[in-house]
């Protein structure tokens, strides 16, 4: 791909920030309320894509899905200890 065109589709994929963001900053009465849920699902988001793309050693050989599962359950034990001892 060319310099111009890898620059057109990277300004292209970041406009929809700003856009986002008006959208967001109108409909602030309504998110307010439900923005933990979204937080938390970006944040979930984010760690799946960590595991399952930027860790490329655990997706080696023919069961590639046991890292990941690995990863959420240890996480949601994790997050069961944090709570239960304080």
């Amino acid at each position: 791909m060319s310099k111009s065109k890898s620059f057109l589709y990277g300004t292209l994929s970041g406009i929809v920030e700003p856009i986002g963001a008006v959208v967001t900053i109108l409909l602030t009465n309504v998110v307010v309320p439900i923005l933990p849920y979204l937080l938390s699902f970006a944040a979930g988001a984010m760690i799946y894509v960590v595991v399952e793309e930027l860790i490329p050693e655990s997706q080696v050989g023919e069961h590639s899905n046991i890292g990941t599962i690995g990863v959420a359950i240890g996480f949601a034990i994790m997050m069961i200890l944090d709570v239960a001892l304080g």
